[in-house]
């Protein structure tokens, strides 16, 4: 019997522990009931610190900012290369200002022929963030020809990072009297070593009006498909050497010819990839 006395006595013991520990919790809760309503300080957790309101806001402009709410710039030379066989510099830049969702994009790319700008491309663009991989883009874009006429174009695009890691930039272009534009480029980088980076090349561009004045034809007018291996000193310097095929198609093409210029060109390249 004795055995069984004891379990009783431990079990009376137990349950009183319980309805102590009960009670010193209702105690506690009624204590906290007294001071908030729902037993709780409900700036506790923030230390005190909010946004815009509260006891213990902050006086003064809001002191609280997030990564993406703070602005930064970036300046990209994609290409920056000589064709030492036909005395051609070629250059395509791209520096943007702004937040992450929101920025101010300007784009630069052209030619100089022996010293002299040939043609250029200028594109003023503002970016806003489409998801996490592309941004989309709305502004205008002017061009200039050594010997021609400049044109004025409305663009809209996408710009970003496609999967498989592609990089595209496709734009479409409206200009006066009922013209029409579009270019795409797309880029691959293909890691040989982590300082060594083979990058494919294609851009491609078409039109939806013939433009003799400047030796365009409606339709393909013209592709360039690259090569080019660079070695990384850093991520922000690069030399590299390449080469790149430029052919131009249809109405474009037989206007070459009608010129006395040729229809397809090898060039073979040197230059550097920067951005700071």
């Amino acid at each position: 019997m004795k055995p069984l006395t004891n379990l009783v006595l431990a079990v009376s013991a137990f349950q009183a522990s319980t309805a102590l520990a009960q009670m010193d919790h209702s105690a506690m809760q009624m204590e906290a009931s007294a001071t908030t309503v729902d037993g709780r300080d409900p700036h506790a957790y923030s230390d005190g610190y909010t946004l815009t309101e509260g006891p213990y806001a902050l006086p003064g402009p809001r002191q609280l900012k997030l990564a993406d709410e703070h602005r930064f710039w970036s300046l990209l030379g994609n290409r920056l290369e000589y064709d030492a066989d036909n005395d051609v510099t070629t250059f395509d830049l791209q520096g943007w200002y702004g937040t992450t969702y929101d920025r101010l994009v300007i784009k630069l790319e052209g030619d100089a022929v022996d010293g002299r700008l040939a043609e250029s491309q200028t594109d003023l663009l503002w970016g806003h963030a489409l998801n996490a991989y592309f941004d989309t883009q709305l502004g205008v874009r002017l061009d200039q020809y050594d010997e021609g006429t400049g044109r004025e174009w409305l663009a809209f695009g996408i710009q970003g990072l496609a999967p498989y890691w592609f990089e595209l930039d496709l734009t479409a272009y409206l200009g006066e009297g009922g013209r029409t534009a579009l270019s795409l480029e797309a880029e691959y980088e293909l890691l040989l070593t982590q300082r060594l980076i083979l990058q494919p090349r294609a851009e491609l561009t078409a039109y939806g009006k013939d433009d003799a004045v400047n030796g365009l034809g409606s339709g393909l007018s013209d592709v360039a498909l690259g090569l080019r291996l660079r070695y990384e000193f850093s991520r922000q310097f690069a030399p590299y050497v390449g080469i790149e095929w430029n052919g131009t198609f249809g109405a474009t093409a037989d206007q070459a010819r009608a010129n006395g210029d040729a229809t397809k060109d090898t060039r073979y390249v040197a230059g550097i990839r920067f951005w700071f």
